[in-house]
């Protein structure tokens, strides 16, 4: 079909529409020092300032390859990514669209982590030292003022104080503040009571504690009418959940945990308004394997519920670690741990050896999956970043330096068109149109590629012009030689383009080989110049034979063999 005349036009019609709707509905992305962007300043996060000054740079070395790993799934963005001052990363961005998910995508940690869920029954005989250990470390009188100074055997009597106290009558969800309400209000019932509590002494305390159940009497267990049996948690009203969370982050409710277990929030929340609750998972302290061997992560949607999900798949020694483990534990569920948030905890059916899968919950975005995904690949942090420095910068070049290079870059393609006319005639006039063409495809394949044009790749792009040029003349010489050895016009073009052919494809092999290598090894500007000129050798190729051959036989389709061609 595309040997035809028809076959031919159709080919380079069709080519031409796809380059033209990507550039149309992608659009050129500018870089860095053409249209500015995002420049960030991370430091590993070290809040104690435990961290040597080794373990800080093998952090910074780490998490440097981990964020270009991300960054350059997240499309080719032109990055600028290098170390300062041995503990610093410098992250510079440009063409991005949401700031903000770029952001999130660097300094999400991402550890994955799988834990086998444990019988409610393994804690509920330890609530009790668990009750005595946070009277013991807050003190009675404080735990009065919050409401959470509970009889065991009255446990929920107190719970609209407790709203009234932390949250203000009719209040249905905590907010971001409630975590300091809740120690602010601590901290100062606890300076209230101090020297009444000293002179009562610790083995007052011990005496009455049994008594009390300050988080006991927060957990609803799984057999709740409210939420349905789910094996292995506790469901907790969304108003309780700050004060929840505060006694179990302190070390020594920590230390009062069962040996081997540990108590883990799900991420998503059962119910709603006034009716929502937190799930609280009994989980086994240690994970059985985590995100270290995962081979691939792929987004995706659940066919019958239409929501996101996050697949993955295990390398070999992954494959056999959890083959074994979910071949022993079938009817037993495991904790899908997303950092230290259970995502899922779905019941193992059978025997898993080689995926599974993440559920994002109803109303996730794809995009949250997607970038899930993406970190998931990419590999975790070694430690947690924070944004020491955030500003947008402007184009490095300044406007004039970039009107003066357009101008030049005009002029310059103007003189280079011109000289082909006037040397080559209806020829030049025939590869004037072929290079039209090309320079359409070479923006609709950056444009695809959703690929981020700099100077280097500004450089790519016309040295990639120079080769288009450049087969034109050969073509284009090879002819005038068959012509001169006084071959039929239809003939010696024929002749031209078969014996010109080994020589550009030669030239362009070449090239193109150089710029695969340029993009496999460089980073940042160096691969934007390796992309584009990539997609300028391919497109200078194709309108180099195949665009100015079919303008030169629709050309002598008018002619007869014996008349002159314009060359």
């Amino acid at each position: 079909m595309f040997k035809t005349m028809r076959g031919r036009i159709i080919a380079i019609v069709l080519v031409c529409l796809a380059a033209g709707y990507q550039l149309w509905s992608n659009g050129i992305k500018l870089g860095l020092d053409l249209q500015g962007g995002i420049h960030l300043v991370l430091e590993v996060e070290d809040p104690d300032n435990t961290l040597t000054v080794e373990a800080r740079a093998d952090a910074i070395d780490q998490a440097e390859t981990v964020v270009r790993n991300r960054i350059d799934q997240y499309g080719v963005e032109e990055p600028l990514i290098q170390q300062s001052g041995g503990d610093r990363l410098i992250v510079e961005l440009a063409g991005i669209d949401d700031e903000g998910r770029a952001r999130d995508l660097i300094q999400q940690s991402a550890f994955l982590e799988f834990k086998l869920v444990r019988p409610v029954s393994e804690i509920e005989g330890q609530l009790s030292r668990i009750d005595r250990a946070i009277v013991n470390e807050f003190g009675q009188d404080s735990l009065a003022a919050l409401g959470r100074a509970v009889e065991a055997s009255e446990a929920g009597q107190s719970q609209q104080d407790l709203e009234n106290i932390l949250f203000g009558a009719g209040a249905d969800t905590a907010s971001e503040a409630d975590s300091a309400a809740v120690a602010d209000s601590l901290a100062a019932a606890d300076s209230a009571a101090g020297a009444e509590q000293e002179e009562a002494g610790e083995e007052a305390a011990d005496q009455d504690a049994p008594n009390l159940s300050p988080f006991g009497s927060l957990l609803l267990r799984d057999d709740s009418p409210t939420a349905g049996p789910v094996p292995g948690s506790f469901l907790v009203e969304e108003a309780d959940y700050e004060i929840a969370r505060l006694f179990l982050e302190n070390p020594r409710v920590q230390n009062a945990l069962p040996r081997g277990i540990t108590l883990a929030w799900a991420d998503e929340l059962v119910g709603a308004g006034a009716n929502a609750y937190r799930r609280l998972y009994v989980l086994s302290e240690d994970n059985f394997i985590t995100g270290e061997y995962l081979e691939d992560a792929q987004a995706t949607r659940d066919p019958q519920m239409n929501e996101p999900l996050v697949n993955f798949q295990w390398n070999r020694a992954g494959g056999r670690v959890f083959g074994r483990v979910t071949g022993a534990n079938v009817g037993n569920s495991i904790a899908i741990i997303l950092d230290g948030r259970v995502m899922s905890a779905p019941t193992v059916q059978s025997r898993i050896s080689t995926s599974g899968q993440i559920e994002m919950g109803p109303g996730t975005p794809m995009e949250q999956a997607a970038d899930l995904a993406l970190v998931l690949r990419a590999g975790a942090l070694p430690a947690p970043l924070v944004i020491m420095e955030e500003r947008t910068v402007g184009p490095s070049l300044g406007q004039d330096s970039i009107d003066q290079g357009r101008l030049a870059g005009i002029v310059g393609l103007m003189l280079v068109l011109g000289i082909m006319i006037v040397y080559y005639r209806m020829a030049g006039v025939l590869a004037v149109g072929a290079l039209a063409i090309y320079v359409l495809l070479v923006l609709g394949g950056l444009a695809g590629l959703n690929a981020t044009l700099t100077l280097p790749g500004i450089a790519g792009l016309i040295l990639s012009i120079g080769m288009a040029v450049d087969a034109n003349v050969l073509i284009f010489e090879r002819i005038r030689e068959e012509l001169l050895a006084g071959r039929a016009t239809r003939t010696a073009v024929e002749e031209g383009f078969g014996n010109a052919f080994s020589a550009i494809l030669d030239a362009n092999i070449t090239t193109l080989i150089t710029a695969l290598i340029l993009f496999q090894f460089g980073t940042g500007p160096v691969q934007g110049f390796a992309v584009t000129l990539s997609i300028g050798i391919v497109a200078s190729f194709f309108s180099a034979l195949y665009v100015t051959r079919t303008f030169f036989l629709i050309y002598l389709s008018g002619k007869k063999a014996s008349d002159p061609i314009s060359i």
